[in-house]
């Protein structure tokens, strides 16, 4: 079971969601995304954003959700929160169920909860869903449908790269032919001295 939060204090919504318990957050391990940031509990960011830059009332509300569901910390006032993009966790069989450690601690980012704000639980829970979802599946079909959208990326590149480099050649035969009926034979016959008057050179006296 995976529980679903909303968070309204950015738009549009942000997605957060938990396992029922160290177990289900070992599916959870598993299966997450890229654009995924982890903090005990699971920020899925909006497209665009990142790690970095996530809105400090955004992880207000992580750390918030992350102390009311841990059994110590919620007893507890100014507790560190860390946070990490997904793909940054690791995970080995020596270690426990639900134990995690990091790839690169530069990666690594803390904030502090000074005590307990019901008022935003209370907000989070309201938004709370429960579902039974298949994380393999929901990866996959994720992962797919990066792949269309980079698929549809290079299609549309090399369009442009077609139509730009058809310009470039229809300009560069434009240049290269400006002068071209300037030289056909008829007007050249024009401006030759051939078929001139006899006279024509009294003109200059």
């Amino acid at each position: 079971m995976v529980f679903y939060f909303t968070s309204t204090v950015v738009s549009p919504p942000a997605f957060i969601y938990v396992g029922k318990d160290k177990f289900e957050n070992e599916e959870l391990i598993k299966h997450g995304w890229e654009e995924d940031v982890c903090a005990h509990i699971y920020l899925r960011l909006p497209e665009g954003w990142t790690w970095e830059n996530i809105p400090e009332e955004l992880l207000t509300d992580l750390g918030q959700l992350t102390k009311a569901n841990s059994i110590e910390g919620n007893k507890k006032d100014n507790i560190t929160i860390i946070y990490t993009p997904w793909a940054n966790l690791k995970k080995d069989g020596s270690m426990a169920v639900g134990q995690v450690s990091f790839k690169d601690q530069k990666k690594v980012k803390r904030i502090l909860i000074a005590q307990r704000e019901n008022a935003i639980v209370n907000r989070l829970n309201k938004t709370k869903v429960e579902k039974h979802p298949d994380l393999r599946e929901e990866k996959e079909n994720h992962l797919k449908e990066l792949r269309k959208k980079d698929q549809a990326a290079v299609l549309a590149r090399k369009k442009e790269e077609d139509r730009l480099k058809k310009e470039r050649a229809e300009k560069k035969w434009q240049k290269d032919h400006a002068y071209d009926e300037l030289f056909a034979e008829e007007n050249m016959m024009n401006s030759s001295n051939q078929d001139r008057d006899e006279t024509w050179e009294d003109d200059f006296m």
